[in-house]
């Protein structure tokens, strides 16, 4: 059993269940598992030795789009893309991930989703959900060739043709439900427990407004009966509040949720921006997640903010969205946009964040061995160098984390006690030929005349 001894001069080990930071500890790992935390030098097969080093659970991000957000990259910034300034997925990533997909080869997207997986490990993130659509099944292929620990969300819809039209108001065509459910079971049957047991499926109906209730009723009976969590976009746009209550009896859509059973603690609602005060306070009752991306809301001009849904008493989770797959500084971002929300500087703190991406994210998809560490535990580890002079003179090594780190301070990722990610590159794949493969397939996209049409309009 191959075995490696990590020192840090930091190390997040919990005590009486909070959160507690060593100074000068090694952790060993011995095979898939945590061996022990200590202060003495261990014997092992590799030792890594480095100054600066703050050890962490691995980070997890529970909401992340490889391939869409490749689509829109650096063309929807600075309002591009939004008529009406109304949101850009029904003019943007949904229709345009969609005629990607039948558009590019397997190779050309199995060359994204490469990248995506890429961005995320270095990125500092061990675990990923991804919700995508079904005609992008090489995302598995890509997470099951790289190593990342990898919660497949392939999307069903009601309707999976949903496109804005000039005025911006959303048009709804199809009936997907049945169609989607039956590939959704034959991906789980190919694809649950591969990669030594790496890589699992979250059922994951796209959202309240292209999900009608004989869906939404038998996405969550489905992942019901196989103990698996449930992802879905809610309350991310207004238009998308107007339509439920259009369609349903003036109910928001946590309210429609709730409705047909949903709002539970195998929940986890994404985004909820356009969620009232007393929407928050239902799905808190009711114990479900937020997954907070605050980023991708910031750069239209929203405020996301992760203390708006933590102090409603609601489960909040960070995940990158997709638009800047650095999870380091997502958190910085939470940070950030909630203290300017609530003219508060104590709300969304340091402690609480790296929480939200190590011990609560493993509550919620019900891993108690990840999230942690500790002996027993899932050798899953984000290793930081915090030796940067940005981050000196350091006396809090997670204020410091927060506050000032990101992607480049990423000096290892290690997932089932095998490194991916060392000195920050990954070290399984040639980095240039992967983005350079992924570039090429986007820009196939990118010259579609709707895809010029919805960047410009």
């Amino acid at each position: 059993m191959s075995t490696i001894a990590i020192f840090g001069n930091y190390v997040l080990s919990r005590r009486d269940g909070a959160q507690e930071v060593l100074r000068d500890h090694w952790v060993l790992l011995e095979g898939r598992r945590i061996a022990a935390v200590t202060r003495d030098r261990p014997s092992a097969t590799e030792v890594f030795d480095r100054p600066g080093r703050f050890v962490l659970p691995g980070l997890m991000n529970l909401h992340n789009h490889c391939f869409s957000e490749a689509v829109a990259r650096t063309h929807t910034e600075d309002g591009n893309g939004r008529r009406n300034n109304q949101s850009i997925v029904y003019t943007v990533l949904l229709p345009l991930t969609k005629r990607g997909a039948d558009l590019l080869s397997p190779q050309e997207r199995l060359a994204i989703a490469r990248l995506g997986i890429l961005q995320l490990l270095k990125g500092g993130a061990t675990t990923v959900m991804e919700p995508f659509r079904n005609t992008i099944p090489e995302m598995f292929d890509a997470a099951e060739e790289m190593g990342i620990r990898f919660f497949g969300a392939p999307y069903l819809f009601s309707t999976s043709d949903a496109k804005a039209g000039p005025d911006g108001v959303v048009h709804y065509a199809g009936d997907d439900g049945q169609a989607d459910m039956d590939t959704w079971n034959a991906l789980y049957q190919r694809w649950n427990r591969r990669g030594d047991g790496r890589i699992g499926l979250a059922m994951s109906p796209h959202a309240t407004d292209t999900c009608g209730p004989d869906l939404l009723r038998a996405c969550a009976a489905r992942a019901r009966e196989l103990d698996i969590p449930i992802t879905t976009h809610l309350a991310q746009s207004q238009a998308e509040v107007a339509t439920i209550g259009s369609r349903h009896g003036g109910r928001t859509p946590a309210e429609y949720l709730d409705w047909l059973g949903l709002l539970a603690p195998d929940l986890m609602a994404v985004h909820c921006i356009a969620s009232t005060d007393g929407d928050l306070k239902l799905m808190a009752a009711r114990g479900a997640t937020v997954l907070n991306c605050p980023r991708v809301f910031a750069r239209s001009g929203v405020t996301a903010a992760f203390s708006r849904f933590a102090e409603h008493g609601v489960r909040t989770v960070v995940g990158t969205d997709g638009y800047n797959m650095d999870l380091l500084g997502e958190l910085n971002a939470a940070s950030m946009i909630s203290k300017i929300a609530s003219a508060r500087a104590d709300v969304a703190n340091a402690p609480d964040l790296i929480e939200s991406v190590t011990a609560t994210a493993a509550a919620v998809i019900k891993r108690p061995d990840l999230g942690t560490i500790a002996p027993g535990a899932t050798a899953d580890l984000t290793v930081v160098d915090l030796t940067h002079p940005h981050l000196q003179p350091l006396f809090d090594p997670r204020r410091g984390l927060v506050t000032l780190g990101n992607r480049a301070n990423i000096d290892q990722v290690i997932v089932d006690g095998r490194v991916l990610i060392d000195a920050g590159r990954y070290i399984h794949g040639d980095e240039t030929a992967m983005v350079s493969a992924a570039s090429a397939a986007i820009g196939k996209i990118w010259d579609l005349p709707e895809a010029q049409a919805a960047f410009n309009g």
